[in-house]
């Protein structure tokens, strides 16, 4: 899964890196190195032009009845993300890519879980296959919320966890964000686990398992 992760980077790194166009762009980005599930993320998304938006962290779709469903709805599996009745309508029209610096994973170590951080050698920004969707609350609140797509581990990962967010490269980036692009199989084929080689992981501090906790030391290589 992909339950906490890192933004750091600048917008006018994150605009070269999506290919944003900046002076489209009406959004204040603070770094934060422990996003968290129901927090605020920025996502690059196809609207009269590819630019940034911010959504809440856990999908709510249009057809739920409480918001409370999007903490159960953070990840949607690669695997079945075109047929789930959660997912199926913005995998099809409301396809997001989420904009991080890495992500943390924990290792299972006996009776204890060591968390590691995750990230590109580049040092660039990374950016998560994700969903978006817009909720209207039954008293006429509008909310705006997503979620990050999980695929199985690559060669990295594979020793930490078995799922890993979807990465995508630049290419593929725009395949995702193009809103003429329909054939579901052609989609799903974007998304694999990313490229081993140009990853890393090393283990972090405890500090990191509280979301309270929001500071560079959090990606501070453990002792």
């Amino acid at each position: 899964m992909c339950g906490r992760f890192v933004r750091k980077a600048t917008l006018e790194e994150i605009a070269e890196a999506f290919d944003l166009d900046v002076p489209g762009i009406d959004l204040e980005l603070t770094p934060s190195y422990n996003v968290a599930p129901g927090q605020r993320v920025a996502a690059a998304v196809c609207d009269r032009g590819r630019t940034l938006k911010q959504f809440k962290w856990g999908l709510v779709p249009f057809w739920a009845k409480d918001e409370k469903i999007g903490y159960r709805m953070i990840n949607a599996r690669a695997e079945t993300v075109a047929e789930k009745p959660g997912f199926k309508r913005a995998f099809a029209k409301r396809r997001c890519i989420v904009v991080a610096d890495g992500f943390y994973e924990w290792q299972q170590a006996g009776k204890t879980k060591v968390p590691h951080y995750v990230h590109l050698k580049s040092g660039k920004p990374l950016g998560f296959a994700g969903l978006y969707e817009h909720w209207r609350s039954p008293d006429g609140r509008t909310l705006d919320t997503c979620t990050i797509i999980t695929t199985s581990a690559n060669a990295l990962m594979r020793p930490i966890h078995d799922r890993m967010p979807v990465i995508l490269d630049r290419e593929a980036c725009g395949a995702w964000l193009d809103p003429e692009a329909t054939d579901p199989q052609i989609l799903a084929g974007l998304l694999a686990p990313f490229d081993p080689d140009r990853m890393e992981a090393y283990q972090v501090g405890p500090l990191v398992n509280s979301p309270r906790n929001d500071s560079p030391e959090c990606i501070e290589p453990r002792p």
